[in-house]
């Protein structure tokens, strides 16, 4: 099979493990810088030009979105299902689970498990609002953030008063979420594929950090989660509508609750912390299952 990659960057870790993982199992891959894809977007025979080239005979398309790209992104994504090529992962599904309040919404419609999570649009509501979620310590988040840029801790009702005043009045757009105190700093990313949970890996933060993304220094080690957190895993792909993705988890006294489902997530801290070949999974999940035309969407998202 020959598969697009589209990538910013052949350097980037986890875009060299999946050519590399491709080319082992006798497949072809090239990297396409997403951001230098340009669309003809025409009903008769929509198409997609790279660097002046027509890019028409790739089997499948591996989508690595960062999320800073993600508009752009899933538009490029989108007019490969319209020219009926495969998607590891669907446009659709990918703005749905970039959009953090609109995934926790689809995951809160399905009865899965989430910290309680609060959202409101006025200063007036902030007193009620800090109520909603159990009080402080409590979690604010910037909707746009990643990899923990943007999370704020707030011990204090003084401190979080201040701190969603300051993000209202500069227009950002943010949710409230209780303090999970028991998960301890720690979280679970479950490497979800298909219908399984093919690895997963607790992530510790660092001392006085309670944020723990590797990006912010935390610890990643082997871990083995229960049937009830490989369930919830699943069920959170399946809500978001995709094939392979990251899944975090906290365990909470009240089971594990999701904190959010990563479209593109990263190979190197899973691979690591469990010595498991995750971008091989991934190739061969793709060659036994990419046909042309096979996409849920087919582009109409």
């Amino acid at each position: 099979m020959h598969f697009a990659l589209l990538s910013r960057s052949a350097s980037l870790y986890s875009t060299r493990r999946l050519l590399e993982a491709a080319e082992e199992r006798g497949h072809t891959a090239r990297v396409i810088d997403t951001l230098r894809c340009y669309m003809n977007i025409a009903s008769h025979k929509p198409t997609i030009h790279y660097k002046g080239e027509d890019l028409e005979h790739f089997d499948a398309v591996i989508p690595r979105i960062g999320a800073s790209i993600t508009f752009y992104g899933a538009a490029v994504v989108r007019q490969f299902e319209m020219m009926g090529v495969y998607t590891l992962n669907e446009s659709v599904a990918i703005t749905r689970s970039r959009d953090k309040l609109r995934s926790l919404q689809l995951l809160s419609r399905k009865g899965i498990g989430l910290p309680v999570t609060g959202f409101a649009h006025s200063p007036d509501d902030i007193p009620d609002l800090i109520r909603m979620v159990g009080g402080a310590p409590l979690v604010i988040k910037l909707l746009e953030g990643t990899q923990g840029i943007g999370v704020v801790l707030a011990e204090t009702e003084k401190a979080a008063e201040s701190v969603i005043q300051a993000f209202m009045g500069l227009k950002a757009n943010i949710m409230v979420q209780e303090y999970i105190k028991e998960a301890g700093g720690a979280d679970i990313r479950c490497f979800v594929i298909g219908d399984k949970v093919v690895a997963a890996m607790k992530r510790q933060a660092a001392p006085g950090e309670f944020r723990s993304n590797l990006h912010r220094g935390g610890q990643a080690e082997l871990i083995k989660i229960t049937p009830e957190e490989r369930s919830t895993a699943i069920r959170a792909a399946k809500a978001m509508g995709l094939r392979v993705c990251g899944v975090d988890l906290l365990r909470s006294n009240h089971g594990a609750v999701v904190m959010e489902v990563n479209s593109s997530p990263g190979l190197e801290g899973i691979e690591r912390a469990t010595g498991k070949d995750v971008a091989g999974l991934i190739i061969d999940y793709i060659a036994k299952n990419a046909a042309p035309n096979k996409n849920r969407t087919q582009g109409r998202g």
